[in-house]
């Protein structure tokens, strides 16, 4: 019999590829389960869910304007039509459990099953819960903590479960491909001097990439390459930058190769992001986005930083000097180096999706293969 799984999330990729990855994994471990996604217009996922195998509803939902007050008739209003599209879909296909992964775009699906008593989960990305899960944490069966340090920001229900999960991503294949193989595929010296990997996500991140191109300028370190993902749309202004040590490209997909041949990452400090470079066991230069949502992005790097599997640097003193130096300290400290990639590892959850998928068939007592 097929049970069927919402899945609310999105706005950005990092709520939305979480339950991605859970619901393929859902489905590997019990074919029978049936995987449906509700998300906002106006989110990320209006692009990219259609052009995956799941089935999904895409509601006009809005955030709360707290800098433009006079605009929130608009989320009334989505809220409302929101509600009645929940409705109907939950007449014509009632869900077993829902499964919240944050953002404005979860918050309806949410009160919608607390209000119908439908039984629901979180998956939590960052070290400093949002505000939908530390509202729904206390009525939900399950929360499944990208970091363990979240717990201790949340006040869970008398029957909430808290799982130490780990964010759910593609994990590194196996066999994973060797660093000499992966240098060489990026047109570098298989087994001399050492391979920086920056980006700062799918669109770039300008100060990021400014001070990189500011370090280019007066030149890496000696014996250092860089592959730099630039972000689509910024692409053409830093591709002059391409040259024998240097490879650009407006986006890292798949990066795998990419993960494979860095000895260490220069990146943001987004949950997804720091949960692949664990996975991977890459040593990191953390630079928050200082207007990340509650300031999560700088938490997430304190707590790399704390385990010590990176060093975070502000934005504000970026610099090519200040890059330089950075890279220098670590780059020319192997032991250092080598230890913080022990520390990374030591946080990877390769398998978090497989897990999470686990717990939410035994949280739902619905049937997995081999039960």
């Amino acid at each position: 019999m097929t049970a069927r799984v919402m899945f609310a999330g999105g706005g950005t990729g990092g709520h939305l590829y979480p339950g991605l990855a859970i619901a393929r994994a859902l489905v590997r471990l019990a074919p029978e389960v049936q995987p449906f996604f509700v998300g906002a217009l106006r989110g990320i996922e209006r692009d990219v869910l259609p052009k995956t195998e799941f089935e999904h509803l895409l509601l006009d939902l809005h955030p709360i304007y707290r800098q433009q007050p006079w605009k929130s008739w608009r989320t009334a209003r989505g809220l409302g039509s929101a509600w009645r599209a929940l409705a109907r879909e939950h007449r014509a296909h009632p869900s077993a459990t829902v499964i919240g992964t944050g953002g404005y775009a979860s918050g309806a699906a949410l009160a919608f099953a607390l209000a119908h008593e439908i039984p629901m989960q979180l998956q939590e990305q960052n070290s400093v819960p949002g505000i939908t899960t530390r509202f729904f944490a206390r009525h939900a069966r399950a929360v499944y903590l990208g970091y363990p340090e979240a717990e201790a920001k949340l006040h869970p229900g008398v029957h909430t479960q808290l799982f130490d999960s780990g964010n759910p991503i593609e994990p590194p294949p196996t066999p994973r491909p060797s660093r000499a193989e992966s240098r060489a595929a990026w047109g570098f010296p298989p087994n001399d001097g050492s391979v920086v990997l920056a980006f700062g996500g799918s669109q770039g991140a300008r100060p990021l990439n400014d001070a990189i191109a500011s370090l280019l300028d007066v030149g890496l370190p000696p014996g250092v390459r860089m592959i730099w993902g630039t972000g689509q749309g910024s692409y053409d202004r830093y591709s002059r930058h391409e040259s024998e040590t240097v490879r650009v490209r407006p986006y890292l997909s798949p990066i795998h190769s990419a993960y494979a041949a860095a000895d260490l990452a220069l990146t943001r400090a987004g949950a997804l992001t720091v949960a692949e470079l664990c996975a991977w066991g890459i040593p990191s230069i953390l630079v928050p986005l200082p207007t990340a949502a509650a300031d999560h992005q700088r938490a997430n790097a304190r707590a790399l930083e704390a385990a010590g599997a990176a060093v975070s640097l502000e934005q504000s003193g970026l610099s090519a000097a200040t890059l330089g130096a950075a890279l220098r300290d670590l780059l020319s400290a192997p032991a250092t180096l080598g230890a913080m990639a022990e520390s990374a590892s030591s946080r990877g959850r390769p398998d978090a999706a497989e897990r999470i998928a686990s717990w939410i068939l035994s949280v739902s007592q619905l049937k997995s293969v081999g039960a």
